[in-house]
């Protein structure tokens, strides 16, 4: 098979893998580091806090008399040890967000069994107040300095100075499906330098370096160090094993990817049946988005924003009331739960005579008036523009939160006309509340396509849970501080 002449972006930035390996080990290494600076930290800090420093700065030893010292020597090896039983320190773990944070509260978990069990066996009278007070700290601390830790490495990532070389086997459909799955998160650190599909793809937007049979020997001439071989890219598994005994002794990781794109990891369990590894994968999780727990959660948080915010609802009022005439608020009618109509509140941000300049606006920019929506678009009023870039706009939104009509976190509230253009699958997004926020809202907002949008919402509906909306509330309030992709 010849090879095409495409270049890629990853294949001339990324780093070489014997790069990239001793890379990512000096950052494992510099992080236990931090980890014990911290627990130390920690442990000290407790001693002040139980039994007080006494003179300050310490001369010596004398401010820890009185001090179990015995104590402190115990809680820093034996929180280390635990850590990196927990694998708290392994390579694929790290920098993997949730996946890393669980390793290092199972070790700060197992680390306080072990003291507490080891006091016991010998008979060691340990300051309870003391350690408690230490473990508490050492846990945020360890979890505080892993997010700043994750928070580097993403920049590295992103920067393209941290990426792992990657060969993508299967056909052209799914090797475009990888590589679009793994461009639109670029701080996982994956940069596919090129692909082995079993015949000519010239509209791939990566190199095809050759046939999937030697894909093994294409990555290692392409120093790559990742291989990620899609579902149902070799004909049996005995050709599947054979490229994992090609790859024996290369230090190059093999991935396999099942045909679950758009499927929440914890849906999925793999579970070895009859020799064979069988992945179960959860129904989706529509019905758990609409528990009681999702809908009281709205209704508190909806109310407590409402009173914290509400002397920026008064500032708003009046700067859109000084900036011109007409109403304080735009209703505008959406469909919601179960396809009933509701009006949704915002703050008017457009002129008065917004909805009677929109078709000249559409004809003159040729969009589809679906799709439609401007960056510098001229009906918006100069409140409006810094109300938009803050997304205070939607505040108002909170009130129908509290009505029930909309949930803190969901998918986009859709125009009527957009919903009568779903495809059957697009349907399941009304089979929740929409949201005030959503993935949507936190991957892009105006900046996204339709589809992708509408994969995005599919993905929130189907994989919904609590800590989920959580973490979007939190990278909610990232987005609008940055203002991204809001126009």
């Amino acid at each position: 098979m010849t090879t095409t002449a495409l270049s890629s972006p990853a294949v001339r930035t990324t780093v070489r893998p014997a790069s990239i390996r001793s890379r990512m080990a000096r950052l494992i290494v510099v992080t236990a580091l931090l980890d014990l600076v911290t627990v130390a930290l920690a442990a000290t800090t407790a001693i002040g806090i139980k039994f007080g420093y006494g003179t300050w700065p310490p001369t010596g030893i004398e401010w820890l008399t009185g001090v179990p010292l015995v104590d402190f020597g115990w809680i820093v090896p034996v929180w280390m040890l635990s850590l990196a039983l927990a694998d708290a320190y392994s390579r694929r773990q790290f920098a993997q967000g949730t996946d890393e944070f669980k390793c290092v509260l199972r070790g700060s978990v197992g680390a306080a069994g072990a003291i507490a069990m080891l006091a016991y066996l010998i008979n060691y009278d340990m300051s309870r107040g003391y350690f408690a007070i230490a473990w508490a700290l050492g846990t945020a601390g360890l979890l505080l300095e892993r997010f700043a830790v994750r928070a580097a490495v993403t920049h590295l990532r992103v920067s393209r100075q941290l990426l792992h070389r990657v060969v993508v086997v299967g056909d052209a459909l799914s090797v475009a499906e990888l590589h679009s799955a793994l461009a639109r998160q670029p701080e996982l650190g994956y940069g596919v330098v090129g692909a082995c599909v079993p015949e000519a793809a010239p509209d791939l937007p990566v190199p095809v370096l050759g046939d999937p049979r030697h894909a093994a020997r294409l990555c290692r001439e392409h120093e790559a160090d990742t291989l990620l071989i899609a579902s149902g890219s070799y004909g049996s598994s005995v050709d599947l094993r054979q490229v994992g005994w090609d790859l024996e002794g290369t230090d190059i990781d093999l991935i396999v990817v099942p045909n679950l794109i758009d499927v929440a990891g914890p849906r999925i369990h793999m579970r070895p049946v009859a020799g064979l590894p069988f992945l179960h994968v959860e129904p989706p999780q529509v019905a758990r988005a609409m528990r009681w727990g999702k809908a009281a959660f709205d209704r508190i948080g909806s109310l407590a924003l409402i009173t914290a915010l509400l002397p920026v609802f008064i500032a708003v009022a009046v700067a859109i009331k000084l900036d011109g005439r007409g109403p304080l608020f735009y209703r505008h009618r959406r469909i919601g739960l179960n396809g009933q109509e509701f009006g949704v509140w915002k703050f008017r941000s457009m002129s008065v005579d917004a909805d009677r300049a929109h078709g000249s606006l559409l004809d003159a920019h040729g969009a589809d008036a679906l799709l439609f929506k401007l960056a510098d678009d001229p009906r918006i009023t100069r409140v409006g523009s810094f109300l938009r870039r803050y997304s205070l706009d939607e505040l108002p939104q909170l009130l129908n939160v509290l009505a029930g009509q909309m949930s803190l976190v969901g998918p986009r509230p859709q125009v009527a006309a957009e919903v009568a253009s779903y495809t059957d699958s697009m349907h399941h997004r009304l089979k929740v509340r929409p949201g005030l926020t959503g993935l949507w809202q936190v991957s892009g907002r105006s900046n996204l396509s339709q589809p992708e949008s509408a994969r995005l919402d599919l993905y929130y509906v189907e994989n919904w849970t609590m800590a989920g909306d959580l973490a979007i509330l939190a990278r909610t309030v990232r987005a609008v501080l940055k203002h991204e992709g809001a126009y």
